[in-house]
């Protein structure tokens, strides 16, 4: 297996965790919050594909799809390309309204695809080449990005299964 196959099937794996603690799930379960102060399942899953969508635009210096595609008026948010999630308030968490299901999964598959085809687009040498943004003192490279964004998506895709599970116990993922 080439590199590009783990990180392409390590995207597809968050993915799928995500799309099996969505299922079955009303409007009243995506805003569900576990405390006033926590992320409720369909803020996670927008902010996790947030992330994505913006750090792999950043490594094919391309616009996000938030943005080109006009997923922000389905989110009825801004089209602000900042617009994330990161750093924002219990209160501002609060704030948002999730849209169903299928809408949140559609723009993670759109985000998905378009990760694995820019995965695919690379070569053993980008990795290393260096991205000058806002986060190059944190993540430097192409490389340092790729790996960044699969160790978020995975992190905020295992948020959303603990959610899930603390609004209807264990048991609810079947394998």
């Amino acid at each position: 297996m080439e590199w590009k196959d783990l990180l392409i099937e390590g995207y597809g794996e968050a993915f799928n965790a995500v799309e099996r603690a969505l299922d079955g799930f009303t409007q009243k379960d995506l805003n569900w919050q576990p405390r006033p102060d926590s992320n409720s399942i369909g803020w996670t899953t927008w902010h996790l594909t947030r992330e994505l969508d913006g750090l792999i635009s950043s490594i094919t210096e391309e616009e996000q799809l938030w943005t080109k595609d006009r997923w922000h008026d389905k989110f009825n948010r801004s089209p602000d390309p900042s617009d994330s999630g990161t750093g924002r308030s219990p209160e501002q968490v609060a704030e948002f309204k999730s849209p169903d299901v299928k809408t949140l999964l559609n723009y993670l598959q759109a985000v998905l695809e378009r990760s694995k085809q820019s995965i695919d687009d690379l070569s053993s040498s980008d990795l290393s080449r260096e991205i000058d943004d806002p986060w190059t003192q944190y993540f430097p490279t192409v490389g340092s990005r790729l790996l960044v964004a699969l160790a978020e998506v995975h992190q905020h895709a295992g948020q959303v299964c603990y959610i899930r599970g603390l609004l209807q116990g264990k048991g609810w993922q079947e394998f």
